[in-house]
């Protein structure tokens, strides 16, 4: 890749300063003194990258990125200012600004940026590419398909969930979700509607949440006396209801949902005869609907009707092999929707993300990739670069990653859990590590390899590497028995 670069200030020796810098990095570019010569000279030419101080003779750098997005919104645009106040650095990111340089700068750093521009132009041009062929396609195709995505996984979990999908999705039968606030209940009750024999029909969701007991009655059901056929179950006629959290349904709601499960009808309020439905129901619980019962607060015979069939999500503390693929997903998604690059996690990050306890699930790492999209400037993420809240060391939730740690060495490796030592210790303030864990290491690896040669101390030095002498000292300077 080859880009090419304009750099735009009437200073002649900023101007000077990235020709040799440019040139010795053997990137192509050109110089301009004012923005009007730019604006001429993009008539019939397109950069890759523009780099352009904010105050100028004639039109400055604020208006010219206005001026430059009204022709091409992709080109990065990177605003240089000896001006290092807030409201410049505002006004040029809010004007579509790649980046924001304050002058003095260093010329490496600049360099730096924009190498990491010219990248993000390529992906854009990729991304709108691949965008232009996504559009061809229906809305509802494109929908489904990231819903769906949404429960992807390797897991043996989740390829359960899958198993279950496949099974049921095909029938007519009401199904019961399990699972924890934020796994993706209503993106696997999406997918048993759209593999199965209702997919032509609506798919109609009715969230339980911020509706009062007489709502809920009135947009289940309808009312006789006004315009029933806003009512879920007219609209979701010949498809599927999907009622998300049903412990929190009303009682008398949940003996009319019992009604339609027992005899395919239902009763608007006001209505003296019940009216035919065709529906299919899906429910989802957060809760223990059989201590519900015993609370009085849930139908028994519900209960029994809804749980012909149930599918378990599980939490995603419980698949964390699946971050890495659910990361990269959401990171894509919110890049395209966001027009920007995908953003990418280093190892580092995705190690410490796998040891979270993740209380809010598949949805809250949705919507910390959302965050990361937005606020992180490069393309790599760090782990500083995590909010605050996932790296405080004194949370509950680093204490419950300390206590799950144990739990998931099975489905660790050994790297992985010094790393992640490591990084418990530096996030804690410690220092010299290295003075604890090198002797901590060579005792273990001694220890094992004494204990596998049967304490043979010739064979243990030929396995580790070491000379005999250097065994011995070493089992002395250790303390080993």
């Amino acid at each position: 890749m080859n880009p090419m670069i304009w750099v735009i200030d009437d200073d002649a020796s900023i101007r000077f300063v990235f020709d040799k810098a440019l040139d010795a990095n053997s990137i192509t570019h050109r110089l301009f003194e004012t923005g009007e010569a730019a604006l001429t000279a993009l008539e019939s030419e397109t950069p890759d990258v523009i780099v352009s101080d904010i105050r100028m003779p004639g039109i400055n750098g604020l208006d010219l990125v206005k001026k430059v997005h009204e022709i091409d919104e992709n080109i990065p645009f990177i605003i240089m200012t000896a001006h290092s106040d807030l409201s410049a650095a505002i006004d040029a990111y809010e004007e579509g600004s790649f980046e924001y340089l304050p002058k003095p700068f260093d010329i490496e750093q600049a360099i730096s940026v924009i190498r990491r521009a010219a990248v993000h132009r390529v992906n854009m041009i990729q991304m709108l590419n691949q965008k232009a062929k996504a559009e061809n396609q229906t809305s509802a195709t494109a929908t489904d398909s990231n819903e769906e995505a949404e429960i992807i996984g390797k897991s043996p979990a989740m390829q359960e969930v899958f198993k279950f999908i496949g099974r049921v999705s095909r029938t007519d039968l009401p199904v019961l979700i399990h699972g924890e606030v934020g796994t993706g209940r209503s993106q696997v009750a999406k997918a048993l509607h759209n593999h199965g024999e209702r997919k032509n029909g609506k798919f109609v969701s009715l969230n339980l949440a911020s509706l009062s007991p007489e709502m809920v009655k009135y947009e289940l059901f309808g009312d006789i006396n006004k315009d029933i056929s806003q009512c879920a179950l007219v609209k979701a006629e010949g498809g599927t209801l999907f009622i998300s959290e049903i412990a929190d349904l009303p009682m008398d709601c949940q003996n009319r949902i019992l009604q339609l499960l027992q005899k395919q009808e239902y009763s608007p309020i006001g209505a003296t005869e019940p009216i035919h439905a065709n529906v299919r129901v899906i429910a989802s619980t957060s809760h223990n609907l059989e201590e519900k019962i015993k609370e009085g607060s849930f139908n028994s015979d519900l209960y029994y009707r809804l749980n012909i069939i149930n599918i378990n999500i599980p939490p995603l503390r419980d698949r964390n092999n699946d971050i890495p693929m659910l990361a990269k997903h959401f990171l894509a998604q919110t890049a395209l929707e966001s027009h920007t690059e995908p953003k990418k996690l280093t190892s580092e990050v995705l190690v410490f993300l796998c040891r979270l306890p993740w209380p809010g699930n598949v949805r809250q790492l949705k919507n910390l990739c959302k965050y990361l999209t937005i606020m992180v400037t490069g393309r790599d993420i760090q782990l500083v670069d995590l909010p605050s809240e996932f790296l405080h060391a004194n949370t509950p939730q680093t204490k419950t990653i300390q206590a799950n740690t144990s739990a998931n060495k099975e489905n660790s490796t050994w790297q992985e859990l010094l790393r992640a030592w490591v990084d418990s210790k530096l996030k804690s303030g410690e220092h010299d590590i290295l003075a604890e864990a090198v002797p901590e290491f060579e005792k273990i690896m001694l220890e094992a390899t004494l204990t596998f040669t049967g304490n043979h101390k010739q064979e243990s030095a030929k396995l580790l590497g070491w000379g005999r002498n250097t065994l011995t000292r070493k089992i002395k300077e250790l303390n080993i028995n």
